[in-house]
């Protein structure tokens, strides 16, 4: 929204603030008189910077100019960044928390409809190393490759759907409920591995994927169509004939949505928060059952789930790997999610429903899932691609 101000933690919960020698960008708070004005316009960027010291410590950033501009907090030599207000408005003051440690330092200034100014270099000196966190700035450019990549995914993904759709399609109209309901669930699932492109999906995500949440009649309103429509009927009993139609028009959005794809792109921006988001609606739908319109494969969508967060991180990592220090750790938490979900596969291929979940396993999955989902948020920030010049 324009006019709008945000400040970021960058690497937002990786380390402590309180770490020595960090240097953290905090949630905005008050400022006093006393604190560092620095000047913010298309002409200038970064003075009233006169007294360098290290250690915590506010500056006001103050935009003297006619548009709005986004600063940054930067070493001049790398352009890593170490704080961030976004949206500071023309006439607008706004305070920007640090804690500074040794190093040279510079405010980058980035108005909107204007090149980038990066204001005289400052040097701390007298406190503590610094040691992070930082972050190199991701660009559009960085994002191209693994956009591509991912538009590659998934329309293979979309190929493997629409074969499952017909599958599914074929099995009710042959008037076989057990083939039918795996055929679901082998369909359903591929559709759930894609979760970082819902967003270029546009209206296709809801004809396809929609529940029956909002609508005036519920799971018998003529607008509740696709998966969970097909998995209330196939679970509840009704008549196969009857769930035809239901199964051909699922066949059909997933073919428009494969055909419609490829002049869709998906967002830089949706990359790097999906990672999070993803897994964030697994532990908000799936895992308390939200979802389920009788089959009770949650934990067989939140598994489908995981594997959409990896295949979103495969194509970032060679952006994060030297950006998030993390990023193993996220590792170690998704292997042991997929093993806790992997426990309730049978060897059938059926799932434990999510109701007949032990208690302890139960809490146990909801910790590895929330911990993943903690680890994964300072993706987003990490990811998001950032105007540097």
């Amino acid at each position: 929204m324009p006019g709008t101000v945000r400040t970021r933690w960058i690497v937002a919960a990786v380390v402590v603030a309180a770490a020595a020698g960090a240097v953290v960008a905090f949630w905005p708070d008050s400022a006093t008189a006393g604190d560092p004005e620095i000047a913010v316009s298309r002409s200038a960027c970064g003075t009233g910077w006169s007294d360098p010291k290290p250690g915590p410590q506010t500056f006001r950033l103050h935009n003297t100019g006619s548009v709005t501009a986004e600063v940054d907090l930067i070493d001049p030599a790398t352009g890593v960044i170490y704080g961030e207000v976004e949206g500071l408005g023309p006439a607008t003051t706004r305070p920007l928390q640090v804690n500074l440690g040794n190093g040279s330092y510079a405010f980058r200034c980035l108005p909107e409809d204007a090149g980038a100014i990066v204001g005289p270099a400052v040097q701390v000196s007298g406190g503590a190393a610094r040691t992070g966190p930082g972050v190199a700035p991701v660009t559009h450019n960085d994002l191209l490759g693994p956009l591509k990549a991912y538009q590659a995914h998934v329309t293979t993904g979309l190929g493997e759907l629409v074969a499952n759709t017909g599958a599914l399609k074929n099995a009710i109209h042959g008037s076989d409920r057990a083939a039918s309901e795996a055929a679901w669930l082998t369909a359903h699932l591929t559709y759930e591995r894609l979760g970082a492109a819902y967003d270029a999906f546009g209206d296709s995500d809801g004809a396809l994927n929609g529940t029956a949440d909002g609508l005036p009649d519920g799971t018998a309103d003529a607008g509740f169509t696709g998966f969970h429509r097909l998995e209330q009927g196939l679970w509840h009993g009704e008549d196969l004939g009857a769930l035809g139609a239901v199964a051909d028009q699922l066949d059909t959005d997933a073919r428009a949505l494969q055909a419609s794809f490829g002049d869709s792109q998906v967002d830089g921006n949706d990359l790097g928060l999906r990672a999070h988001e993803i897994m964030e609606n697994t532990l908000q739908f799936e895992l308390t059952g939200r979802t389920d319109y009788g089959s009770g494969t949650n934990l067989a969508t939140a598994r489908a789930n995981l594997d959409g967060t990896r295949a979103v991180l495969d194509v970032l990592r060679p952006l994060l790997t030297p950006r998030y220090p993390d990023l193993a750790k996220v590792d170690t938490w998704l292997t042991r999610t997929q093993t806790t979900l992997d426990a309730q596969r049978h060897p059938d291929g059926s799932w434990t429903p999510l109701a007949q979940l032990p208690q302890k396993q139960r809490q146990k999955l909801n910790a590895d899932v929330n911990e993943l989902s903690e680890l994964l948020a300072p993706i987003a920030a990490i990811a998001e691609p950032r105007r540097v010049s």
